[in-house]
């Protein structure tokens, strides 16, 4: 059963803003008193969910988040280098890191793998490259990659997608607390003001904004 105090983290490893929130969630999350209950998702189905592309499909915000997510790396002092190809296939990374396992492990393995993505450059795709990071964290990474190929561990991954996406989650990470998410490493603000009681939001707007209807044509006419 969820703990409902918990702050849910989901990811995926093909995010760069992923890779610098779980490094920063433990702290964050430990000033608050807050456990954290990390949610493997495939952002891929986000993305045909709502009709849309990833930043790195269109080639202006590719260039963009590049130089913004190395930005925030820098400040934070965390090492930050591009994978061989991006975008690429989670979906072993991520069917592993969704198998049975205790919380401890589960960190362990995750903190193996974003740092294989985006420190190492390492191509977690590849069977071998997950065997090897998760029997270096003391797990038996042969059994859990053979584990990981059966359709209940398939099954499982969508359906804590699919879960996510009806719950209203539409990127990664997203950190849900309290009935909120919270989207972005950039909303670590705003998350912090949350657990501490202080959140700004005034909710007496909130019905103005649900009766603004979408335009029938984004572009506008002249």
């Amino acid at each position: 059963m969820s703990d409902l105090k918990a702050i849910r983290f989901y990811f995926d490893y093909i995010s760069p803003n992923a890779y610098l929130a779980w490094m920063r969630i433990g702290a964050l999350a430990g000033r608050h008193g807050r456990a954290i209950e990390p949610v493997p998702v495939l952002y891929a189905a986000m993305l045909n969910a709502h009709g849309q592309l990833g930043p790195a499909e269109i080639p202006p915000k590719r260039a963009w988040m590049w130089r913004n997510v190395s930005r925030k790396a820098m400040l934070l002092g965390l090492p930050l280098r591009p994978p061989r190809t991006h975008p690429f296939n989670p979906l072993l990374a991520l069917r592993v890191t969704s198998l049975e396992m205790d919380q401890p492990a589960r960190s362990r393995l995750i903190d193996a793998l974003f740092a294989a993505v985006w420190v190492d450059c390492r191509d977690v795709s590849e069977a071998r490259e997950v065997v090897a990071l998760a029997s270096g964290v003391g797990l038996d990474g042969e059994r859990m990659v053979q584990l990981a190929g059966e359709p209940e561990a398939k099954q499982r991954l969508s359906d804590t997608t699919g879960e996510a996406i009806e719950s209203g989650v539409f990127g990664v990470p997203t950190m849900a607390v309290g009935g909120e998410l919270f989207w972005g490493y950039d909303d670590f603000p705003h998350l912090e003001r949350f657990l501490s009681g202080d959140d700004p939001l005034d909710r007496s707007g909130e019905e103005a904004w649900a009766r603004v209807k979408p335009s029938a044509d984004r572009r506008g006419k002249r």
